[in-house]
């Protein structure tokens, strides 16, 4: 597995910092489901406390978590830690006790303490995240997945997935590689009740989307998987998420 030593370290830091509160540390995103690009993916991680850490606890955290991003891949490390009270039985939108991704480095560097301190609230995506790990987890330290993670109903899963590709219509002609195979997974969902990563999600479009929009899709599998730029179709980026976000909210209204 790619970044293996990364992913020791960061859990013998966990381990070292967290104690015995700590439940256990969970992968999940493209790396767990084996559709990894160092170039274009980052190191998802779940982590499950017992209790929430003390501000101290978060800031030991928090600088040690900042320092092994810097040996993380291009999109580095987003990882959210929850409490077990909150994930079994399954609670949405989630809270959470802390979160990281590279976008929030500066308001680390610049107040750290304001950042453990403040760092915490809902976040409807881990009902996503918590999905993941149910179906395609690994675990990296603690207690197995079914001992820890309670089931996400499916009503809460699909108006997490939902949330990220609402704005597609306009999303698309931004981000194409990331939106179309997106689309394609929510509609895996919505239509099919499948929990799949983005590149699987992009190969049920080729067999269960339009003819006309497989060109578009593989072009989105490919550049997904390499280095290439999508070529932008204008026309047919905003047919295909119209098309696809219809079918999405139509599916969504049947399952109330």
């Amino acid at each position: 597995m790619p970044y293996q030593e990364l992913l020791t370290r960061f859990t013998q830091m966990s381990r070292d910092i967290l104690d015995r509160n700590l439940l256990g540390i969970y992968l999940h995103g493209s790396l767990a489901m084996g559709c990894f690009n160092p170039k274009k993916s980052d190191i998802d991680l779940l982590l499950v406390v017992e209790d929430e850490p003390t501000d101290e606890e978060k800031l030991a955290f928090m600088q040690q978590v900042v320092l092994l991003n810097e040996k993380a891949p291009a999109k580095g490390i987003e990882l959210s830690m929850v409490t077990r009270s909150t994930v079994n039985p399954f609670v949405y939108p989630t809270p959470f006790v802390l979160h990281f991704s590279p976008m929030h480095l500066d308001w680390f560097g610049r107040d750290p303490t304001g950042y453990v301190q403040n760092m915490k609230g809902d976040d409807p995506d881990l009902a996503a995240h918590c999905t993941i790990v149910r179906k395609h987890g690994i675990v990296l330290h603690g207690a197995p997945i079914p001992d820890v993670f309670g089931e996400v109903p499916k009503a809460a899963y699909l108006d997490s997935i939902w949330q990220d590709i609402e704005n597609a219509g306009e999303d698309i002609l931004c981000d194409p590689v990331y939106i179309t195979l997106n689309l394609c997974r929510v509609a895996a969902y919505a239509q099919d009740g499948l929990v799949l990563s983005k590149q699987e999600g992009g190969q049920w479009g080729l067999s269960h989307v339009p003819e006309e929009y497989h060109e578009w899709i593989q072009q989105a599998l490919d550049c997904y998987a390499s280095d290439q730029a999508m070529v932008i179709d204008e026309a047919t980026a905003l047919s295909f998420a119209h098309k696809l976000l219809a079918e999405i909210s139509s599916a969504r209204k049947t399952s109330r």
